[in-house]
């Protein structure tokens, strides 16, 4: 563990100054960007309105302008170009995270059943086996079960 210091810790972020204060009110110098560590979310209407407007872009910069204004990367927009081109408007949905899942409800289902079916199957053949062993044990002590169900 580390001995206390008998050292201030100063900031050593200068003061907001007059002029910092005047441009941030007006607004001119200070520009809106998202808060950190906030994961922005897009639906899809509005996906397809940012790639619409950047299609619309017909002057030089418009697009960069258009992704600062948005607060987009370049990449966000070839993606989306990209999904728009080859699912359409339901390609822009928003997904589940992470890796799908190998099987889905239906074959999760499938395969419950397929193991019980082997189950029966080996019960059946176990089943079978053992009428066989009667059958035999039966012969050798000479019992008829054909006269019991006479009866």
């Amino acid at each position: 563990m580390p001995k206390p210091s008998h050292l201030r810790i100063t900031n050593s972020e200068p003061a907001p100054t007059a002029r910092d204060a005047a441009l941030s009110a007006g607004g001119a110098a200070v520009e809106s960007t998202p808060t950190p560590g906030k994961r922005r979310r897009f639906t899809a209407a509005e996906k397809l309105r940012i790639v619409r407007a950047a299609a619309a872009c017909t002057e030089r910069g418009g697009v960069e302008a258009l992704l600062r204004r948005e607060g987009i990367y370049s990449s966000h927009l070839a993606a989306w170009r990209k999904q728009l081109a080859l699912r359409g408007t339901q390609g822009l949905v928003a997904q589940k995270p992470g890796r799908k899942p190998q099987l889905d409800a239906k074959d999760r289902r499938i395969a419950e059943l397929e193991k019980h079916a082997a189950q029966l199957q080996a019960k059946l053949e176990l089943a079978g086996k053992l009428i066989a062993l009667q059958k035999k044990a039966a012969v050798i002590l000479g019992i008829d079960f054909a006269g019991d169900d006479e009866s």
